[in-house]
């Protein structure tokens, strides 16, 4: 009400000043025509022409100036609600209001250019955070999520639209918005467990101070590169051991051959230290054949695998002790069963180990939540005593074990987008082995 009164004031002040600049004219005319000595109906006739005439000059007065008034105002309102495509038509720096016109139009275009370029900016940002492989959450002030990525989404293992909105608690994040940046810290987050990195930052977003913070997977980095380690040493290793072992099987198969032919003496001693020779060749073969499966593990081939089948396999396998499955909800994966297969087969081998060791169970059972699928075998052996070398290659604990069979089925999970974790049951005796795999 009180801009109608203003803006009505104005107009009416425009109107009276445009009154009092023709009044003088028109008192003269009045005072002439009074004067002048001709018809009374005539002079009545021009008295009332000269009135009109003052009153429509004054009434167009008003309109020009308000009029002016309101295009001026219909271009800031045009502007300040995001419309930069309006222009003012009579924009001339040389004429007082064609300049206004001008400096309006000037604001326009400059608001234009700097909305495409906050655009652009925001465009090369959300592009940025998809494209680095770490993780980005932005909460604001009342540690609400309001940015996230999508390492981030896998991190927490719901996507964006259900996690924006949600508190750092509830998403279990809240401790690390807490504590000294940047630092090393164990998180359990529903996406994956392990050791991060974390390190906030603070900016600003409509006056209101938001906390950025970046969340790393140095574990996996560091395997990566522990991996490719390996694989070089294997190459060499494959080469001068193969090098080795060649000669040596056909100088054993000949000398073999020439003992088939004709005994002489010793023939026994020779031939059972030919024997030891060729097996430890071939023991040899099949020792470095088993480590160059870390090397080689190709990409998987995706096709739907029945959880309940590969269960089952895997299972079957297994002939020293009953291992139980645990009825579970009937789920199909979209995964490489020729590499989920020993995978799982490891897993219920050492189940079994540690469950015999102690006279105990083991048993495997499985569940789906949201986009994730969890299989856990879990066994009442004597529980796991050096956590820190379970998944080196060549590290073991066994007599006969290689020591590549945990590394293997961890490489095999993460290269499904999963994980691999093996920890000591809570409360309990015996160990348990989560696999997490993408159920969609």
């Amino acid at each position: 009400m009180s801009a109608k009164r203003s803006r009505l004031s104005y107009d009416t002040r425009i109107t009276w000043m445009a009154l009092l600049g023709g009044a003088p004219a028109v008192a003269i005319a009045a005072v002439a025509l009074w004067n002048w000595d001709a018809n009374p109906g005539l002079r009545m006739l021009l008295a009332i022409a000269a009135g009109m005439v003052w009153l429509l000059g004054a009434l167009a007065v008003r309109e020009r100036a308000t009029r002016s008034l309101q295009t001026l105002s219909n271009l800031v309102a045009a502007v300040r609600e995001g419309d930069t495509s309006i222009r003012a038509r009579g924009a001339d720096p040389f004429d007082s209001l064609g300049l206004a016109y001008w400096e309006v139009n000037a604001l326009a275009e400059q608001s234009r250019q700097r909305r495409y370029e906050a655009f652009e900016a925001a465009s090369l940002l959300r592009q940025v955070m998809e494209s680095i492989d770490v993780a980005l959450f932005a909460f604001d002030p009342e540690g609400v999520l309001r940015v996230v990525n999508r390492d981030g989404e896998q991190l927490l293992a719901v996507p964006s639209e259900r996690a924006i909105g949600r508190s750092a608690e509830s998403l279990g994040l809240a401790s690390a918005l807490e504590g000294e940046s940047p630092r090393l810290a164990e998180l359990q987050l529903p996406g994956r467990t392990g050791r991060w990195e974390i390190r906030r930052g603070t900016y600003r977003h409509e006056g209101r101070a938001f906390q950025l913070l970046v969340v790393s997977d140095l574990g996996r980095a560091l395997r990566d590169e522990e991996r490719e380690a390996w694989r070089r040493l294997i190459r060499v290793l494959s080469h001068e051991i193969n090098n080795s072992l060649a000669p040596i099987q056909s100088i054993a198969g000949s000398l073999q051959g020439v003992l088939d032919r004709g005994a002489a003496a010793g023939e026994g001693d020779l031939r059972e230290g030919l024997q030891v020779i060729e097996s430890r060749s071939r023991s040899l073969a099949r020792f470095m054949h088993a480590y160059a499966q870390l090397a080689r593990l190709p990409a998987p081939t995706r096709a739907p695998v029945a959880v309940a089948d590969w269960v089952r396999r895997a299972v079957a396998m297994e002939a020293r002790l009953v291992v139980e499955v645990r009825p579970s909800a009937d789920s199909v994966l979209q995964a490489d069963a020729d590499q989920l297969d020993p995978l799982l087969i490891n897993l219920v081998r050492n189940a079994a180990d540690a469950a015999l060791e102690t006279g105990g169970r083991a048993w495997i059972s499985w569940g789906v939540g949201e986009g994730w699928f969890e299989l856990r075998v879990e066994d009442e052996g004597p529980g796991l005593a050096d956590t820190a070398n379970l998944f080196v290659p060549f590290f073991t604990t066994k007599p006969d074990g290689s020591g590549i069979g945990l590394a293997l089925a961890r490489q095999i999970a993460e290269a499904h987008g999963g994980s691999l974790t093996l920890e000591n049951r809570v409360g309990e005796k015996g160990c348990v082995a989560r696999v997490r795999l993408p159920s969609e």
